[in-house]
Formats: C-alpha cells, structure tokens, sequence
C-alpha cells in the first residue's frame, strides 16, 4: 500500500478508525495508508475512506444499529471512528426528524407521501454539525492540535462549537460578507474568526495555501486535508432517512449543491445500505437544486457538459454560493446515473420556498433549504419529479441564521391600541 504525506501532518501513524481500511482515489482506484490526506500523489485526485464493512446477518446489523445513541454514533459501525467514539466528549449531532409532510404534499399536488428531513434540529442548526463531527475524530487519530475550515458559514459555527467542546483550539475562515448571524454563531465559541475580502473560493484558495505553510502546521483543516473523512458525515443523512421511512429507499430525494459533497456521500450511504442489505435493492432518483446566481452544476447538467465551468456567485443563498464545486462532476455522474437531474431557481423563488414551507409545515428554513424546496416544487410543476411516489427533500439549516432573506416580507400583520374596538378595526382575527 502506498503512504502518501503532505505538509501539515500532524502523523501518519497507524490509526484506529474503525472500520475505515485505507484511502482510495476517486478517479485512479489507488489506495493509500489512513492518514491526514486529500489528493492522490499520482494522478491529483481525491479521496474518499474506504471499508472493512461489517459481515453477517441484516437483521441482526439492523438490531444493533437501532439499540444504538439516538444520535449519528448508532451507525459507528459503518463510519471512520473509533468504536469508543460515543464516550468522548462530542457534540453528537443527528438523528434528526424526518417530517410526513402532508400540508406541503397536498400544495404541490404530491400523493406518493412527501417528507422533509429537517437537519435544523442539529446542535448549531445545520447538517455541517454530522461533518464536523467525523472530522474531529480523525483530528483526535492524527494528533492535530488546531481545527480549522473555510466556510460559507454554518461550517463556521460547528468547527467552532465542536472545537470547543473536544478541547481544540479553532481558527476559521469566511467570506467577510456573510450574513451576520451566521457570523455571531461562530464567533461566539471563542476561537479565532477570521474574515477574507473575496468570496469563498478566495477563502478556499488562501486556506490551501495555509495547509503547506508552516503556520498551518498542526492544523486539521475539516474541509481539506481531513475532507476524505469528513464528507463520510453526510452518509448519516442517507442512513438515517432510510431507517426513519421503515429500512426503505426513497423514490426520489431533492438535496441542495454548494460543494457537491453531500449529494454524492448521500448517494454513497444508499450504496452501502444496499450492499449491506440493509435495505431492498431497487431504483432512486437524486435531484440536485442549486441558486441560479450560483449555479454552475446545474448549467453543466442542462447543457448536456461532464466539465462544471466555475462562476462568480451573486445570490442570497450564501451557503451555497460555491462557484467553483469540487464534487461538481460526480453529482452530474449521479443525477444522470440515477435518473435525476441539477436544476436552480430564482432568488424570488427561495424566498416563496423559505414561506412556504413555514406556512405549510412549521419549518423555518434557511436560504438553503429553500432553495432545495423551490427546485423540488419546479420540478413537480414541470413533471421531472414523479408526485405518486415517496419524495425526500433535505432541509439543511435553520431560517434563523438567514433572517434577511425573508424580514422585508415578515413583519407584524398590524400595530393597533391595546382595545378591542382597535383589534376589530383593524379587521383582525377573523379569517
């Protein structure tokens, strides 16, 4: 097996991280030692854990999983940790509801049974809280001392809060634009936060300078040299939406593209859910929705192109606004393998999204979830997604964090004198 090291490392010592064996490269299939690793020395690129997965009896992996921490750690046996990995001081994200949307299906028209997966419930109220979560136990492995990451922002709090809570210290980087209270959610933790005039790409090009700088030496950076094992986090998405419907694949799932990560670790935890057996093996549709001021995958997808042209984002779907995605191709292998498909929307219409999922459902979704929903209701509208069968969309952060998007439009209904002849004035109260 080959060693691959880079500068930065803190070891290359063997590590105990369960079940995860070695480092494969996506593109050239060549392994490599676990380590703090991200591209292939031979052919550039990147790569992913790969496993010893369990043996024997579904049903009795099934029982042992479903005994489990109602948290991401009931499915340790499939994720690069350590078996002890409950017991450390962590901040066990996951588990998280997945919502029967019956308000929201009968306003799109959809009969096949409509869910959210609703991911605000994590500890700092995003999906980011699984990644990170992984990422710090290959940080503990490798004898990292720093943890760090360029964010769009909700990879900024929960580097910050689980840093905080591992007893790391914590140095992250965001574009200085973001919205504010994305800003205060990752300062708060106490560890450094550091602003980068430019968009996250800029943000992203300085930290993988910083990564071979001796400055950054010691530093875990969630999202580069620890990003095989952290992508494994969004594979608990897929777990658990398969476990909550009943141990069955969706038909059909809308999944929102910033770096592309997730869509394609979501469809990696159905593989192995399958392989397992875990779950029946029959087809799924993976859609990807993207912002139309940021939506480079989705115009590869619609122009019929295996190459993702990088493009300046311009949208409020912030989270999202990734224009140059590093997992871009493979979601286009995905969407078209599964018989999907990437399509974007208008900021007007994450906005109407956002709304309407309040409105229907209680839930308050960030930018990003709206635009998940607003992809998932154009393509209903369009006939690409089927209304008879089991649709998932994935909601991956709370509205909270993205207020500006929807205060122009969210205000007090009226402002009347403390009277009931006002309150009835004013028309209130009898709808």
């Amino acid at each position: 097996m080959a060693v691959q090291t880079v500068a930065g490392n803190a070891t290359t010592a063997p590590v105990d991280l369960g079940p995860a064996a070695a480092l494969s490269c996506r593109e050239c299939g060549e392994r490599f030692e676990l380590g703090p690793l991200f591209a292939c020395a031979s052919c550039f690129g990147p790569l992913e854990v790969a496993y010893d997965l369990p043996t024997g009896s579904p049903e009795e992996l099934r029982k042992r999983i479903e005994a489990g921490p109602d948290n991401i750690w009931r499915y340790a046996p499939l994720l690069p940790v350590p078996a002890d990995v409950a017991d450390k001081p962590n901040l066990n994200p996951g588990f998280t509801k997945l919502v029967k949307a019956d308000n929201l299906a009968r306003e799109l028209g959809v009969t096949g049974g409509l869910y959210v997966k609703d991911d605000s419930g994590n500890p700092t109220h995003s999906f980011k809280d699984r990644v990170v979560a992984i990422a710090v136990e290959a940080a503990r492995a490798f004898g990292f001392t720093t943890l760090s990451c360029s964010s769009t922002g909700n990879l900024a709090g929960a580097v910050g809060a689980a840093a905080a809570r591992a007893g790391l210290r914590s140095c992250v980087f965001i574009p200085h634009d973001l919205e504010q209270g994305k800003v205060v959610m990752a300062a708060v933790y106490g560890g450094e936060l550091v602003g980068i005039e430019g968009n996250y790409d800029d943000v992203n090009r300085f930290c993988s300078e910083l990564i071979g700088d001796p400055l950054g030496e010691g530093w875990g950076f969630v999202n580069v040299n620890l990003r095989p094992y952290y992508g494994e986090g969004s594979k608990t998405l897929a777990y658990e939406i398969c476990e909550q419907l009943g141990w069955r694949l969706p038909d059909q799932i809308v999944i929102p593209i910033a770096s592309g990560s997730q869509l394609t670790k979501i469809d990696k935890g159905l593989q192995e859910l399958i392989k397992l057996g875990l779950v029946e093996d029959r087809p799924y549709k993976i859609f990807g929705a993207q912002a139309e001021g940021c939506s480079p995958v989705s115009a590869a997808f619609k122009g019929g192109h295996d190459v993702v042209r990088p493009q300046k984002p311009n949208t409020i779907a912030k989270s999202l606004a990734i224009g140059n995605p590093a997992d871009g191709p493979y979601v286009l292998d995905i969407a078209r393998r599964t018989g999907g498909a990437v399509e974007d929307v208008t900021d007007e219409q994450v906005v109407d999204a956002i709304k309407l999922l309040a409105r229907t459902e209680g839930i308050f979704g960030e930018t990003a979830g709206g635009v998940t929903l607003g992809v998932a209701k154009k393509l209903i509208e369009a006939g690409v997604i089927d209304p008879t069968l089991t649709t998932v969309v994935v909601n991956t952060g709370d509205g909270l964090k993205t207020l500006d998007a929807v205060s122009a439009t969210s205000q007090a209904t009226a402002t009347i004198k403390p009277s009931l002849d006002a309150f009835r004035a004013a028309g209130l109260g009898t709808a």
